[in-house]
This record gives structure tokens, sequence and C-alpha cells, in this order.
């Protein structure tokens, strides 16, 4: 059944991937998510702005409710030019997969519709804005109600993953991927003339300690055994040569896989913080914007999807997934209620699609839709039927 769709999805992701919307943005993607549930005769109802939460009911619609979700927004990143799918909309690019999500559980909801009457209970939809931006469209879906009504026993989401060839899938119990908090800092000195250091308040050789020193946080202050990483990657210092600036602004980022050392972890940083820039005679104004939590699957839950999984396209096509440091609003939902974030192979080294996403050249190998298609109706059915 899923592979019958693969030219309509085809379509569908061309469609998206051409007109990318940036979080909270997703104006024309979200109507066009309407037009195909109404053409599918599946009732939906706005959420979150641009977000859009839809059902599919099957025998004894209350018996239990699997909710699926899908990421829709786009990045600030201008797409490799040539493909005549490409982004028309320059320096916006569906380079992180959100265009093959949505495709997917547009795909999904056409799948278990036709099959209704075949299953028990309840498939919630979840077509969710502003997956890359803080507070996170997940956060902003679960405050509008996205878990109740009726209330979501466990919820299921799908990622691309260009690191693996396309076929294959990808679980992880437990422990999945970091909490993400956001670093600003600006260092505010007395500027003047290189050859006079004496008559300065040097904020550049304050930046360069305390960007040394916060380092200690993670390699003497956290628990080996806990994943920590503090990095920057933004230093703005504007003098020149011959000229020390009265500001240095920089940015960075913390992440980690526990909340309690998250939290001693932001006391520590703004600690050095200070205590570094008041021995220069710098001041410094510290912001910790922060980010999502943590991504925890259900240990049950995710045993019972890779068991399916494997049953569905054989063990040789499951990988087991490392640790992985990046951050996913989906953690949210994670944190509410019994909660799988699985892996869609979409590597096809011999057609060159190699890239990683949030890069200008990140595509997929198509034959993925389908098989995404595929794997989130059977996981969604064997849940429901369980």
């Amino acid at each position: 059944m899923a592979n019958s769709l693969q030219d309509k999805l085809r379509e569908l992701r061309h469609q998206i991937h051409s007109n990318p919307e940036l979080s909270f943005e997703e104006y024309e993607t979200s109507a066009l998510i309407k037009k195909e549930l109404d053409r599918m005769g599946i009732p939906w109802q706005a959420m979150a702005g641009t977000g859009v939460c839809a059902l599919i009911e099957g025998r004894n619609p209350s018996s239990k409710v699997v909710g699926l979700r899908a990421d829709m927004d786009a990045l600030p990143i201008q797409e490799v030019e040539g493909r005549p799918y490409g982004s028309r909309n320059p320096g916006k690019m569906h380079a992180c997969g959100h265009d093959v999500h949505t495709t997917c559980l547009l795909g999904t909801a056409e799948l278990l519709n036709n099959l209704r009457n075949q299953f028990n209970g309840t498939v919630k939809l979840v077509f969710q804005p502003g997956e890359e931006r803080i507070p996170g469209g997940a956060s902003l879906m679960i405050k509008d109600g996205v878990l109740d009504n009726p209330k979501v026993d466990v919820m299921i989401g799908q990622h691309v993953m260009p690191q693996m060839p396309v076929g294959l899938y990808g679980f992880r119990e437990g422990l999945y991927m970091a909490s993400a908090d956001e670093i600003y800092l600006t260092l505010h000195g007395k500027g003047g003339h290189g050859a006079a250091p004496h008559l300065c308040i040097d904020p550049v050789a304050a930046a360069a300690q305390i960007l040394v020193s916060l380092q200690q946080v993670v390699s003497r202050g956290a628990n080996p055994i806990i994943p920590s990483v503090l990095s920057f990657g933004k230093v703005i210092a504007n003098g020149a040569t011959n000229v020390i600036p009265e500001t240095v602004y920089i940015e960075g980022t913390f992440r980690t896989l526990d909340e309690a050392w998250r939290a001693e972890a932001h006391e520590k940083i703004r600690s050095i913080t200070k205590g570094v820039a008041a021995s220069f005679g710098v001041r410094a104004e510290l912001e910790i914007r922060k980010g999502y939590p943590f991504l925890r699957n259900d240990p049950a839950l995710t045993a019972r999807c890779r068991e399916a999984a494997s049953a569905f396209v054989g063990e040789a096509h499951i990988e087991e997934l490392s640790i992985w440091m990046a951050a996913e609003d989906f953690a949210y939902y994670s944190h509410n209620v019994p909660s799988c974030f699985y892996r869609l192979g979409v590597r096809n080294e011999a057609r060159g699609i190699v890239h990683g996403v949030h890069h200008p050249g990140f595509d997929i190998d198509e034959d993925a839709l389908s098989l995404g298609v595929g794997m989130m109706s059977w996981l969604a059915l064997q849940e429901l039927n369980n």
C-alpha cells in the first residue's frame, strides 16, 4: 500500500521542498496539509498557530490513542542550485528533512484512513511547527492540548538520518538526544590604542580567559558518565591590529542528558564568567537561554517498535542508534507520554546523496518516502492492536 503511494509522495515532497517556510511561518505548508486532509475526509483542527492536529478513528476509538508526529519548518540556509524541486525562497531550505516528515505523515494518514475499519483505537496526526526554534513548536502544541481530547497513550516520531543508507531504520531505548541551551555573553571593557593597553580594560583578553576557563565546567565539573558538551561558535571582537575594542560578544551552546547536572552546569557557567570578568575589570552580561530537554525513548514502547520493525523489514534492516548530542523538541512529548523517536535511512552514496542535515547540499533518496510511510503505518497498527 505504501509503495502504491510513491508517485504521490514524491509530488508532495517536491511541492513542500520547493516552498520552505521558517519556524512558525509555515502558512502555505499548513494550508497544503489541511487541503490534503480534507481530500481524505479526515477531520482536523488548527493548533499553535500553523500547527495541525487530525484524528483517524478506528473501531472502539477510545480503546487506545497513538500519536504520530511530523515537524514542518525549514532552515535559514541557501540551497545549492540545479535541483528542479529546489527552494524557490531565497535563503530558506528544507535542510533537515522536515519536508520528508510531513510528506510521510500525510502518506501514513492516507494509508491508515483506508484501513480504519481494520484497527482498534484512534490515530492522532500531529503536524507541528517550529522545531528549529526555541521554545519549540512541540511545547506550544502540548500547551494547546495536543496530547488531550482524546488523551494520547503513546507518541511515535520519525526523522531522516543521512548517515544511514536508505532501507535501514534506527532505534534506541532510553536516553537518546541531549538538552540544548543557548549562551549569549557580552563583555564590556574600555577600548583604546593597542599600543597603550595600560590605559584600557581589555575585553579580548578577558574573553580568551573566560573561554578557556569555561572548559573546566565539562572537563572537571561533570560526572564522566554523563554526556556533556560546551561549545562556543561565535566570538566578535570588532577592533583592529592596533585597536582594543570596547566590547566582545560570544555565543555558545551547552548540552547534556541529565536535568540536575544541567542546572548545576548553568550555575558554574555563571560563576566562572562572573569571577574571571571581575578579575579583568570588565563587566559581563550573560544570558543562558534554556532550550529543549533531553529526549528519552520509552524502553518498553521502543522495544515493541523495534521488534515490530524487525518483523516488518527483517532484522538486517534495523540498526542500534548511539546517543547523539543534537537536540530535538520531540523531547517534550517524551517527558509527557511514552514515546519512540526512530530514524529513517535516506543515504545513497552511488547517487551522491551523502550530505548531512543543515547542509546546503542535503537531499534524500526518495525511495525513503514510501519506506517511511510503510514503517510509520505498520508501527501505528501494531501498537493500536497490541
